[in-house]
């Protein structure tokens, strides 16, 4: 009876979300994800380029700068994307601090697509426990909100490029608040990343040594196949298959694909935790179950929970509540079970 409820509630926030989202174009915007490409290319072309990006270890380098240009107000952090986009707004990253008082660790927040509201709870919690937590706006979030958008669809989308550019962004964003607290003189930093935010907190955690403890929730290793078998992104795949097949997405967004770095996610230095849904129909549990195999092969021990619960219905008690103290642990450096709840 209780299982069935959870899943009436997850399917009716699904349907909630889809309400908001139209289909659109599939466009490949070649030269937003890869800057100096010439903008008429095909499919083809631009998943070969795509290829040599995710070979290429600078894709996620910032920018070599003097300074990190890093202002704050109060609880309030902005400064300049490394990535300049048409939306003005979106160009200058906000963040929101909780601070905790001591110098020991810093946690950077991801949020979920087309998150409206901040973590307050969340960065009460740790910032009490000696944790000053960063929730930073995603491109096209929050403060970055594109004027006249109902929801973040240029964060994730049919144009392929715009897709690859805005990840990309927000890693670099995320690399820039990471040196930022190094500079600052904490001890320690991790990452929390939620649904998409997840990806982009893995992403970070791979490119960036700085970074010690990533927590993933709702995550899986391949994008392109969460936006393809996924509830919450049928229109945006069926505004792709027309043009293109999900072998082509996964070649063309394979840089932006986690699996694509589990080795750089096992390095040494590095402790990685995944919570999952086993009722998820966001992000599918085979999708997730496939990561983790990738990471083990590539030597990774990563800390998995599994919730019996559904995608939206994780942030609901008792599951939340079991999510964050496997995050506690994590973050405290505590041993933790690895059953399943």
């Amino acid at each position: 009876m209780y299982l069935s409820w959870l899943d009436r509630w997850d399917e009716k926030r699904v349907q909630r979300g889809n309400a908001l989202k139209a289909r659109s174009e599939l466009i490949l915007d070649a030269d937003r994800a890869f800057p100096g490409t010439e903008h008429d290319v095909t499919l083809a072309d631009f998943c070969t380029l795509a290829e040599h990006a995710s070979d290429d270890p600078t894709f996620f380098e910032r920018p070599a700068t003097p300074t990190l240009d890093v202002e704050q107000v109060e609880d309030r952090l902005t400064f300049p994307s490394d990535i300049q986009t048409d939306i003005d707004e979106n160009n200058t990253v906000w963040a929101r601090a909780t601070e905790s008082g001591t110098l020991e660790q810093a946690l950077i927040v991801f949020h979920h697509w087309n998150a409206q509201k901040h973590q307050r709870h969340l960065a009460n919690y740790f910032s009490k426990r000696g944790i000053t937590v960063i929730e930073m706006a995603m491109p096209y979030h929050f403060e970055r909100r594109r004027s006249g958008s109902v929801y973040a669809d240029y964060m994730l989308s049919a144009n392929i490029g715009r897709t690859v550019q805005s990840v990309r962004q927000a890693v670099l964003d995320g690399r820039k608040l990471v040196a930022w607290l190094k500079g600052e003189g904490y001890g320690e930093v991790s990452v929390l990343g939620m649904s998409l935010g997840s990806w982009v907190a893995g992403l970070v955690a791979a490119h960036d040594e700085n970074v010690s403890k990533a927590s993933l929730f709702l995550t899986a290793g391949s994008l392109a196949d969460m936006v393809w078998t996924g509830r919450a992104t049928e229109a945006i795949r069926q505004s792709l298959q027309p043009g293109m097949e999900l072998a082509d997405l996964r070649m063309a967004w394979s840089p932006i694909n986690q699996e694509t770095y589990a080795r750089q996610l096992a390095r040494p230095g590095l402790d990685l935790q995944l919570v999952l849904a086993k009722r998820d129909t966001v992000v599918v549990p085979e999708l997730s179950h496939k990561f983790i195999q990738k990471l083990r092969a590539s030597g990774a021990h990563p800390d998995v929970l599994e919730l019996n619960c559904g995608h939206y219905s994780l942030a609901l008690p008792p599951h939340v509540l079991f999510a964050g103290l496997r995050l506690r642990g994590l973050l405290k450096g505590r041993p933790t079970s690895r059953q399943n709840v």
